[in-house]
């Protein structure tokens, strides 16, 4: 019965596409989301036990390298859609629970240690009315008072702070973290998001099948021999079009300097 539902799925999507292609209507490109969303599901499914995200957040970020696999996807070249689309939804996600992970990466017997703290501490309050100790929050985790202090520690300095804050209440002079920052070099963090655009930007000028291979190999972390098995290419051509492409990206950001 399920290979029988895929098959129709398969050939309903295939229908949709040839329609999409020839007019770029939204509503077509809707259906076809709707007829492949599981692939979304089964992605945030598999990412949801490793992260502390919710299912909802992930099916929306998913969502959307479902958009990006529709957009690109080329009924011609023969592909199961599905084997085109993975990549995409999984980068998506991939990227989004980077930006959003620790840029400090605390141990994970400290990250189980510090949430059996958590239950400890609401426990003990209800019981004695009061915040428990160092000492006495070590003695119950059963570790030393300088290890529990680094684990609060890590966990407090987790992210870094922005360079944006205020550090003062004037508001007549406000005055952020940036300012007392004496290395000159701290403008580097201010062009991180102008150097962002402008790769944007330069990607946007490639050829389709060049700006595919490097963002399945170096956004989507495919390896060059899956990469040509998505894109129905040789290793040979994905290997050239990714030295064509990082050349290109060189003198396009070298002029922009």
């Amino acid at each position: 019965m399920a290979t029988c539902v895929n098959k129709n799925i398969k050939l309903d999507s295939l229908h949709l596409f040839h329609q999409y292609q020839k007019n770029k209507i939204t509503d077509i490109r809707n259906q076809i989301m709707e007829l492949n969303f599981g692939l979304v599901k089964k992605e945030a499914y598999h990412w949801v036990n490793q992260c502390n995200e919710s299912y909802e957040d992930l099916l929306q970020v998913g969502s959307i390298g479902l958009i990006r696999a529709i957009e690109r996807f080329n009924v011609e070249k023969g592909n199961a859609f599905s084997s085109f689309a993975i990549p995409y939804i999984r980068g998506e996600i991939q990227h989004y629970l980077r930006d959003k992970s620790c840029t400090l990466r605390i141990p994970r017997r400290w990250l189980e240690l510090r949430q059996q703290s958590i239950s400890f501490v609401h426990s003990f309050r209800e019981q004695h009315h009061r915040q428990p100790t160092n000492i006495e929050t070590a003695d119950y985790l059963q570790v030393s008072v300088r290890e529990w202090q680094d684990i609060k520690l890590a966990y407090q300095n987790r992210k870094p702070l922005s360079l944006d804050i205020s550090v003062n209440n004037d508001v007549e002079a406000q005055m952020s973290l940036g300012d007392l920052v004496a290395d000159p070099k701290c403008r580097s963090f201010h062009l991180v998001y102008e150097d962002k655009v402008r790769l944007q930007q330069a990607l946007g000028e490639l050829e389709d099948r060049t700006r595919d291979v490097l963002e399945f190999v170096f956004l989507h972390d495919l390896t060059q021999k899956e990469t040509a098995k998505v894109l129905d290419i040789s290793v040979v051509t994905v290997s050239r079009q990714l030295k064509k492409g990082l050349n290109l990206l060189k003198k396009s950001m070298a002029q922009e300097n």
